[in-house]
């Protein structure tokens, strides 16, 4: 109900659904554009991942590089790469999350992680 039972005013709703539209496109971008990092094995290995979750950059230490035993540089390899995805769904939830609650929580918006 409207205060003073009077209809909501649908051009002002309308306005304000656009510039949400608007905050949250511009939200998306920046994190597309934003770029976080993880590593693992105390910085052996370092993995760049954009804000949206897009793998970019990989560095691997020579220190890391063992012609026999592969494996453990493999689970290095996952283990940055999953910090870095951690690091960046927390921007995602730190630049989106109070957009999605305006639209009503998050839950159901297609395209959201969350």
């Amino acid at each position: 109900m409207i205060p003073g039972g009077g209809q909501p005013n649908m051009q002002q709703l309308l306005q304000q659904a656009q510039k949400m539209q608007q905050d949250l496109a511009a939200a998306q971008e920046e994190l597309a554009s934003a770029e976080v990092e993880g590593q693992a094995g105390g910085g052996l290995v370092k993995a760049t991942v954009t804000g949206s979750g897009e793998l970019r950059a990989l560095v691997i230490d020579p220190k890391a590089v063992d012609p026999e035993d592969t494996e453990t540089l493999a689970d290095l390899v996952v283990a940055a790469v999953q910090a870095a995805n951690e690091n960046a769904q927390a921007l995602q939830q730190q630049k989106l999350g109070p957009l999605t609650q305006a639209l009503g929580g998050g839950s159901g918006i297609p395209g959201l992680p969350f």
